[in-house]
């Protein structure tokens, strides 16, 4: 049997196994928005060789800014938000227990590829270490792995707040997000204006949870049938509007991630741009949610559809460690294009092209071992867990400096 016999029978049996009534452009959103993960990632992040040989993180950012746009396209995540509210408000009229019940079982569902991903490189570090890789470049590497699980955490708070985002829907229908928006907006009149001399740093914070619970909140809004056609035009070209109008009249960052070295940051925490950018992407995605349906009933485009929800935890979890397993050994070689060598060039970018199936066919390696985190650990005793644990926790502490 060739190859691609194979992929077609696969790709036949995945179509069998559908069932008919499952949303294929909201499952094809998602994987969308979680493939722009390690894309960005590997894209927009580089790494520079210090006289040691050690590793440290770079970006091209600073040198070009022109891929300022890139970002707009690339930072998926209102999309990723939107359509985990629209899954978890279905999953929530679905739940049969209680909503204790419903809420832990989603939180297992996100917690164990975390604690199995900085399980393993807690163990793995130590014989890093002791083959002659540099500390800097294993710190360099522990906060790659844990930047993106900031992102689990603010889910399942927005997770836990699903009973009180169905609430408002019903009370206030579409314009339910709106006082999210409203908050993001005070705040950074605040932080922005004429007050923001006088105004703490910290007062930034509080934008963290309504900035990304408001597109989940649209997803709610959505999956309860509170928002129609005329609403994601709305959406789509208001949140278009207030987004170049952030950009030419207030002057926000253009990047949508963090560039190293420049005063202000639209994502850490979140800026109004960021609702902005959500709410334009929210609105795209729902009116072209029939075509993307129609599209994906070809089994040939279902199938990788299903593959990535399947690992999606495991690709968010172990996408770093895929480009680390390349630039690590590459450390040793030396100054590697693209790889291991300063991102302040046009070569630079082509060569990081280059480099990106490379990264691709690790992270699949991986996977394909790393996958079974995400499965219940039913064979798993209570001192594995605990040692699971303990592991987790001495990375974290590892990766964010604390020792």
């Amino acid at each position: 049997m060739s190859a691609l016999t194979a992929l077609r029978a696969t790709a036949a049996g995945i179509e069998r196994r559908t069932p008919a009534h499952r949303d294929r452009a909201v499952d094809g959103l998602r994987a969308l928005a979680l493939l722009a993960v390690p894309t960005g990632h590997w894209l927009l992040g580089g790494f520079t060789l210090d006289s040691e040989g050690a590793l440290h993180n770079a970006s091209p950012l600073p040198a070009f800014g022109a891929l300022a746009p890139a970002s707009w396209v690339l930072q998926m995540l209102g999309i990723f938000f939107l359509v985990g509210g629209y899954a978890c408000v279905l999953s929530f009229h679905r739940r049969t227990g209680s909503t204790g019940q419903w809420l832990r079982g989603r939180i297992a569902r996100l917690g164990r590829p975390v604690l199995g991903v900085t399980a393993v490189w807690a163990l793995a570090a130590p014989v890093l270490y002791a083959l002659g890789v540099p500390e800097a470049t294993l710190r360099t590497g522990a906060t790659l792995v844990i930047q993106p699980l900031w992102f689990v955490g603010v889910y399942v708070v927005v997770t836990a707040l699903t009973p009180y985002c169905v609430r408002a829907s019903r009370r206030l229908g579409g314009w339910a997000a709106v006082p999210l928006v409203a908050s993001v907006a005070v705040v950074d009149v605040l932080r922005y204006g004429p007050l923001a001399g006088s105004v703490p740093g910290w007062l930034s914070l509080l934008n963290i949870l309504p900035g990304w619970l408001f597109a989940y909140q649209l997803g709610v809004d959505w999956g309860e049938g509170r928002i129609g056609r005329r609403g994601a035009w709305a959406l789509l070209v208001g949140g278009a509007a207030l987004f170049a109008t952030l950009l030419a009249v207030f002057h926000y960052p253009a990047s949508m991630v963090g560039v190293p070295g420049a005063a202000r940051t639209n994502s850490h925490p979140p800026s109004l741009l960021v609702p902005a950018l959500a709410a334009a992407q929210s609105g795209a995605a729902m009116l072209v949610r029939d075509r993307l349906a129609k599209l994906l009933s070809r089994p040939a485009l279902w199938a990788p559809v299903v593959v990535v929800n399947l690992c999606a935890m495991t690709i968010l979890c172990w996408h770093q460690s895929a480009m680390l397993a390349a630039a690590v050994p590459g450390s040793f070689v030396g100054e590697l294009a693209g790889l291991t060598t300063a991102p302040d060039s046009l070569g630079w970018i082509a060569a990081r092209l280059a480099w990106m199936p490379v990264f691709a066919a690790l992270l699949v390696g991986i996977a394909r071992y790393a996958r079974r985190f995400e499965e219940p650990w039913t064979r798993a005793t209570a001192a594995r867990r605990a040692l699971t644990g303990v592991l987790a926790a001495g990375f974290a502490v590892f990766a964010l400096g604390l020792a």
